[in-house]
């Protein structure tokens, strides 16, 4: 399956960074690398991550790479991951997925 990033996940993976880059800019593009390294694995392994408590779907799946959760979709028929967001593991999820 081929892996791709939504520009919302991208962006929020450039927000991390800046937030993280404040105090220990070394750091920050270390932690953006290993988010997306660990994304790596859904091209073999799509329903690896568990089902997203919140949502209650079982397209919808997050990867925890502490202290982020990576949520993505599955689209089985397109042979797809699309990464949603990234968020941190004690930010509130939205009600509506399209606000993610």
């Amino acid at each position: 399956m081929k892996v791709v990033w939504t520009d919302r996940a991208k962006q929020r993976l450039w927000e991390i960074q800046a937030y993280i880059a404040q105090d220990a800019p070394r750091v920050a593009p270390k932690v953006v690398r290993r988010l997306v390294l660990r994304s790596r694995q859904l091209a073999t392994l799509p329903r690896s991550g568990r089902v997203v408590p919140e949502y209650q779907r079982d397209d919808i799946r997050e990867l925890l790479e502490r202290p982020y959760r990576i949520i993505y979709l599955v689209l089985a028929e397109q042979r797809r991951i699309d990464v949603l967001t990234v968020r941190h593991y004690r930010q509130l999820l939205p009600g509506d997925l399209a606000e993610l």
